[in-house]
């Protein structure tokens, strides 16, 4: 017997005529956008349903929205929300179901509701407040010492950016002429990207924090819809428990950011950021001058009460120099007339010797011999002490007090 059977054309034709009969209006589906793609003004996506407690995917489903209907959603949505659409966000849409027999089943998205979006992202950035607080950093950076002269400025931001070129612009072109060291962090500062990029150009910053000051973080020009990184957890995280204070100014009139919460200070625009720098050191600068002025005043009443201890130090010490002087004179001149004396004395008693030797001498000189009778007696030149020095024949010259005489030994 054989089996029956239909084509595939049949089955998706019968398909088609069940999904038309069942769903002839349009559904609202809450989903999570997982991929979004625009292309010449059509958007593709991709939603996604989660399970609650394992996190897995359960649901999966490509969504179409027509330039027609994307056209009037998107600012309808970003203007409400502050948002754009993007992977991550939680959506309620409202979705045509068709069906093809060539291409399948498709959802059409034909409207947005970004009331519940708005709700779903409040709820989330009221939990990554609460974690924060939970994890005791919410408030550590608003905790560091801002530094009394903020010059050395670590930023983070585009290079490209206007709102970084409004502030340089602001900060160079002061009044009073101060001056910081600016070093760039180069990073992406609105989209997708963001987050990490930026938290990469943060942990760069932490390898050198000794060399900084401050850490800003700057933004501005781009859409409001391109924030959505600011309420990051982990970003938000880096920033509370980053060394240095944190100044963020990214450029927004809206609800104030997670990171701006965290952060040492918030300001609305990169040009506040500068003027807010600018008024630090103007009143750095006028608390300096004024505790110059009051270090220079006791310097020069301590210079005075020195100078005049000094002065009466000076006088003391000269009188008790002049009268040591005095005294010291009285002792050197005792000296001088003890060592005169001395001198002399010596030099007597060693003139009396010398006289009692130069008599002697003389007292004892051969011609002073001769007048006492000696007479001296030569043999071949030399003096006789002894008759055992004479020979026969030796010829003796004799020397008495009146003359000498010469005579031979027989």
């Amino acid at each position: 017997m054989q089996t029956k059977f239909i084509t595939l054309s049949q089955l998706n034709s019968q398909v088609k005529e069940v999904i038309k009969a069942n769903f002839t209006r349009l559904i609202w589906v809450r989903a999570e956008i997982s991929e979004f793609t625009e292309r010449n003004g059509h958007a593709y996506f991709e939603l996604i349903e989660k399970d609650g407690t394992t996190d897995k995917i359960i649901a999966k489903s490509r969504v179409t929205c027509w330039r027609s209907v994307f056209g009037m959603i998107k600012p309808y949505f970003e203007s409400t929300t502050g948002e754009s659409l993007r992977a991550g966000l939680e959506v309620l849409v409202a979705v045509s179901v068709e069906f093809s027999e060539l291409y399948g089943m498709s959802l059409n998205m034909q409207n947005i509701d970004p009331s519940f979006t708005l709700g779903n992202l409040a709820v989330r950035r009221l939990e990554i407040i609460q974690q924060l607080k939970a994890d005791g950093i919410f408030n550590m950076n608003k905790e560091v010492e801002f530094p009394l002269i903020p010059r050395r400025l670590a930023i983070v931001s585009s290079e490209k950016a206007a709102g970084y070129g409004d502030f340089c612009h602001q900060l160079e072109n002061n009044h009073n002429g101060f001056s910081f060291y600016k070093k760039l962090f180069p990073a992406i500062v609105q989209g997708e990207k963001a987050e990490q990029s930026i938290i990469s150009a943060l942990d760069k910053i932490y390898g050198y924090s000794d060399a900084f000051d401050v850490v800003l973080i700057l933004r501005g020009g781009g859409a409001v819809t391109d924030l959505a990184c600011f309420d990051s957890y982990q970003l938000a995280m880096n920033v509370a428990q980053f060394p240095i204070p944190v100044l963020t100014g990214i450029g927004h009139q809206r609800d104030t950011s997670v990171v701006d919460l965290v952060a040492h200070r918030s300001l609305k625009t990169p040009t506040a950021v500068a003027d807010f720098l600018l008024g630090k050191m103007q009143d750095n600068s006028e608390q300096l001058d004024y505790f110059s002025h009051t270090i220079q005043q006791i310097l020069r009443n301590k210079l005075e009460t020195k100078n005049n201890e000094l002065r009466i130090l000076k006088n003391r010490v000269e009188s008790a120099f002049n009268k040591n002087i005095v005294t010291k004179n009285y002792v050197l001149k005792e000296l001088r007339n003890r060592l005169i004396y001395s001198v002399r004395h010596l030099f007597k008693q060693e003139n009396n010797k010398l006289q009692l030797w130069e008599y002697k001498i003389e007292s004892n000189s051969p011609q002073k011999m001769l007048e006492r009778g000696v007479s001296i007696t030569y043999v071949n030149g030399k003096k006789i002490e002894s008759v055992k020095n004479i020979r026969k024949g030796d010829k003796v010259k004799t020397y008495l007090k009146d003359g000498n005489f010469e005579s031979i030994v027989s």
